[in-house]
């Protein structure tokens, strides 16, 4: 080895991850410079020695100087340092969105339902709550000096079984924008059972909704079943032919139970050929609520069918998406349950998560922060604030060596708790589909780039992110950002 004195030599000034792929290939990524290429052993190596701070036969115009000045390009090499991702938020919290979930009812008694909605007493938020939220977030937006603020109905159930709360607040809060020159949008999170006079309503007055539908109707009647266990994918159906004719926008979200993963690529299909949604998202089914002793979905066949699915997605125009897989995204998060969400329980609680609808749920004294407080404030607990502000993935041992890290942002924290209660993580299932996923989409960047590199955000990925803030991944989760749903 001969040490090449310059004046400077190069350093080394991005974290590298090496991901082999096949014999004496290599997938070298720097998720921060948002940088990746595939080299061989004799790159791999000369990383090495650049890391080591040795190198090899530079400066006298041969190979190494000029995979240096690729690197450079690249920003891998003496481009100063990297700033990781990191959220600052304000004392105390000031969102501009409320979730409502309006109702623990529910017309369907899906099998893998995380909520196990329907079941025991129903609990329906009241006007008067639904109307405080918005005050709140309309009261917010002005002090911050914004133009826009938002309302979303989701549930612990079915949204729209609550439909004159739905309808009251949905008319509050545009008057309530309105007199304040605020703009205001209105996403929905449904089953799309519903009758042809709601339907009505949600194309006149909703900006978007994010729709449960498994694919084929086989597949989906074989698990979305109303009370008397009668398939449901017919008033669906309906639901998405009269929003195509609309032009509403819209995403499909499906389940995927074990036994549906063959059916996985046909269902995508199926879709993209007879419907238009913005996005179509599938996960593998959550084993809690009804689903908690089903068959796990987060296996090597779930990859392998999701990417045959991708494939045909494809081929009609449509990315199907999986929620923790998005490389190219920069986020310490992985949602909004760690960055301040505002949703309310019926009963007035506030909650950070979709999955945590009101004060019964399990991990209810983690995720709900607040409450109703005197005739129109709320009440804060700042140390669960802080906790779940905490929930980082720098903050994540088990996570520092992944290559994905700064994409998923550590996956879902209600899932990890699922797994390991309040112990230290250690991965679940999950991480193994996320970076096999995330793998894939780099890969595809560099094809998309012209198959040497990839440096910086591909523009359909970027418009992707900027229509998608928020990201999630229980069943039914935060409406659309118009016109596509993460």
């Amino acid at each position: 080895m001969r040490v090449i004195d310059t004046g400077k030599l190069p350093v080394l000034s991005a974290e590298i991850f090496v991901i082999p792929l096949e014999a004496n290939r290599f997938l070298i990524y720097a998720p921060l410079r948002r940088a990746a290429f595939v080299g061989n052993a004799g790159v791999v190596n000369f990383l090495a020695d650049l890391k080591g701070g040795r190198v090899e036969g530079c400066g006298d115009g041969g190979n190494d100087d000029e995979t240096l000045e690729f690197l450079r390009r690249l920003e891998i090499v003496d481009a100063g340092p990297e700033t990781p991702p990191h959220e600052v938020f304000p004392d105390e919290p000031e969102p501009t969105s409320v979730t409502l979930f309006l109702t623990t009812a529910c017309n369907l008694r899906c099998a893998y339902c995380y909520a196990a909605a329907g079941e025991g007493r129903a609990r329906h938020m009241s006007l008067e709550l639904a109307r405080r939220g918005v005050d709140f977030v309309v009261g917010n937006a002005l002090r911050r000096g914004e133009d826009h603020c938002e309302v979303n109905f989701h549930g612990g159930g079915e949204p729209t079984r609550n439909w004159p709360t739905l309808t009251a607040t949905l008319a509050y809060a545009r008057r309530q924008a309105e007199a304040r020159g605020l703009k205001l949008t209105a996403y929905l999170a449904t089953n799309a059972v519903f009758s042809a006079r709601q339907l009505d309503w949600i194309v006149a007055h909703i900006d978007g909704a994010s729709v449960s539908c498994d694919g084929l109707p086989e597949v989906h009647d074989a698990n979305r079943v109303t009370p008397a266990g009668q398939g449901s994918s017919a008033s669906v159906l309906r639901a998405l032919r009269r929003f195509d004719a609309e032009n509403f926008a819209y995403g499909i979200r499906m389940t995927v139970t074990a036994a549906a993963i063959p059916r996985l690529a046909d269902s995508v299909e199926y879709l993209c050929a007879n419907f238009h949604p913005g996005q179509i998202q599938a996960e593998p089914a959550y084993q809690i609520g009804r689903g908690a002793l089903a068959p796990s979905a987060e296996t090597e066949t779930f990859v392998v069918a999701f990417r045959e699915a991708q494939g045909r997605a494809r081929r009609y125009g449509h990315e199907l998406t999986f929620s923790a897989a998005r490389a190219g995204t920069l986020t310490d998060h992985f949602c909004a349950a760690t960055q301040d969400l505002f949703a309310l329980t019926p009963d007035g609680s506030v909650s950070s998560c979709y999955e945590v609808f009101d004060e019964s749920s399990p991990r209810a004294p983690i995720f709900l922060y607040g409450a109703a407080d005197g005739k129109d404030g709320w009440r804060f607990d700042r140390e669960k604030i802080a906790f779940l502000r905490r929930q980082t993935v720098d903050r994540r041992a088990y996570c520092a060596g992944c290559f994905a890290r700064w994409s998923c942002g550590g996956d879902c924290y209600h899932k990890a708790l699922v797994v390991h209660g309040e112990g230290e993580f250690a991965g679940t299932e999950r991480c193994d589909i996320i970076r096999e996923l995330t793998r894939d989409q780099i890969l595809a960047y560099i094809a998309e780039a012209g198959g040497v590199f990839w440096h910086g955000m591909p523009e359909a990925v970027a418009a992707t992110i900027e229509k998608c803030a928020c990201v999630s991944c229980a069943e039914g989760e935060n409406p659309p950002r118009v016109p596509l749903f993460v």
